[in-house]
């Protein structure tokens, strides 16, 4: 394996296992605890570190929009992520991100106004999360002198990868994507920014294995969100959502779950702020899987599966998992982002839900579609995966989890050009398309469509069907 003297005394690694806490350097390149295989926390000894006393610090760097680290979303904040020198961060200007106050979507879903904010992760460069996550992998893959990363993908994972090979040039990259499993917005990009595509006969599960098989033998560095450093990254999603509401925390974190990075990465973000006395008190978080692929709905809601103070029952989680081999279970949904059955982050998501005390749900297919057209109409264009948190939000209403008077922050992961033919699949009126894209996954209904209207070239008809009086009431 890649390894790197690093003298970081103010950072290291620890295994999240509390019957082990083995600790590692910040220069070796580990995916897993070497001595009980359990995952890894980039861990600080916070008082080695300058921190700031308040998170408006962080805003003020703002000002200094020319310095790169100070520009970026990401390393605005580098004391609360401090791994690395300030000359070892890579950076292509992530984290440019809104926190939308959304009104009119807070009324769809029965929210006071002034409660439903959106924070649009899909103005990253490579248009998703990803970018957050993938600043921190990158800094660590030249910090260990890493010629080669790699990454198993649905689809943003690749495009963020393949970007930050490509405009920084540190790195030849090469990407594996389960086969047909990957939409044609994200798929483009990977080939775009120059990345060696894989396609593996199988799903994402099936190439997640074996990229990390390959990283494991070979010198390629792998930056899939098993790697601790990729979450080092993601945390900052929730330092930006902060700085936007002024300090004030939300009472809500609402966040799709696929591979469990964000809420993994959300709840050991709060856990630290907390920590570090930055905020007075911690949001609940609700992680919103897609039906289809709904393993962590059914292992917290259905197993009991719980953190258990650090040791969380890993026999309950190996029985799932031999019942899925056992029926060849694969993941199926058209969100296609969050289309995982064995998430790499599960347990540290069990932690996140036990700091946030959080709650976890799945929504169909015909929920996320559903919302995500209502979010395009009122809001942002996002890909179907980051719906699912819209969605997840009008069942924990309905379900009288959520209060309307609760102020929410929806995380919309991606943008909407990432899933476009799904997008004009559902407004479509073409019935052939709805056949091809929509009845196969059991979406019976188009209810929030809204279809391009064919007319004759002639300008009477035209007036007509755009019926001038009645948008102008």
């Amino acid at each position: 394996m890649m390894s790197a003297t690093v003298h970081m005394n103010s950072a290291f690694q620890q295994c999240i296992n509390l019957d082990c806490r083995a600790t590692y350097d910040v220069g070796q390149v580990l995916t897993s605890c070497p001595g009980c295989g359990s995952l890894l926390d980039v861990s600080y000894d916070w008082n080695r570190i300058a921190v700031p006393s308040s998170l408006g610090a962080f805003r003020d760097r703002w000002s200094s929009r020319r310095n790169p680290l100070d520009f970026s979303g990401v390393w605005r904040f580098r004391e609360l992520l401090r791994f690395a020198r300030d000359d070892q961060f890579v950076t292509i200007g992530e984290g440019q991100t809104l926190l939308q106050q959304n009104d009119r979507l807070a009324t769809l879903c029965r929210m006071k106004p002034g409660t439903l904010f959106l924070q649009y992760e899909g103005l990253n460069p490579s248009g998703s999360f990803k970018d957050n996550g993938m600043a921190a992998a990158s800094t660590h893959a030249r910090m260990v002198g890493a010629a080669i990363t790699a990454c198993a993908s649905t689809g943003n994972t690749s495009a963020s990868l393949a970007i930050y090979a490509g405009v920084t040039g540190y790195f030849r990259c090469l990407v594996f994507v389960g086969s047909g499993r990957i939409a044609y917005g994200k798929l483009s990009q990977a080939l775009d920014y120059g990345a060696r595509t894989i396609q593996i006969r199988g799903d994402f599960d099936d190439a997640l294995a074996r990229v990390r098989q390959i990283c494991e033998k070979h010198p390629i560095y792998l930056c899939n969100s098993v790697n601790p450093f990729r979450l080092e990254g993601q945390k900052t999603i929730m330092y930006r959502v902060l700085e936007a509401l002024d300090g004030d925390v939300p009472d809500w974190i609402i966040v799709p779950g696929g591979n469990l990075g964000n809420c993994s990465a959300f709840g050991k973000a709060f856990l630290e702020l907390a920590q570090l006395g930055l905020v007075d008190r911690i949001p609940r978080l609700a992680v919103i899987n897609a039906a289809g692929a709904g393993t962590f709905d059914q292992l917290v809601n259905r197993d009991s599966l719980s953190w258990n103070d650090g040791r969380p029952q890993t026999d309950i989680i190996g029985d799932y998992y031999a019942e899925l081999d056992r029926r060849g279970a694969r993941a199926t949904t058209l969100a296609s982002a969050i289309e995982i059955n064995q998430p790499v982050n599960l347990t540290k998501a069990l932690r996140a839900l036990s700091v946030c005390n959080g709650v976890v749900r799945a929504v169909s297919d015909q929920e996320i579609l559903d919302a995500r057209a209502l979010i395009g109409a009122n809001g942002f264009g996002c890909e179907p995966a980051s719906a699912a948190s819209i969605a997840g939000l009008r069942l924990l209403r309905n379900t009288g989890v959520i209060a309307e008077t609760d102020r929410v922050v929806c995380i919309l992961t991606g943008h909407q050009l990432k899933d476009p033919d799904l997008t004009v699949a559902y407004h479509s009126g073409d019935a052939d398309l709805h056949a091809k894209k929509l009845r196969p996954a059991g979406v019976l209904s188009t209810a929030f469509a809204n279809p391009p209207v064919v007319v004759d070239n002639d300008e009477s008809a035209i007036l007509e069907a755009v019926d001038l009086p009645a948008i102008m009431r």
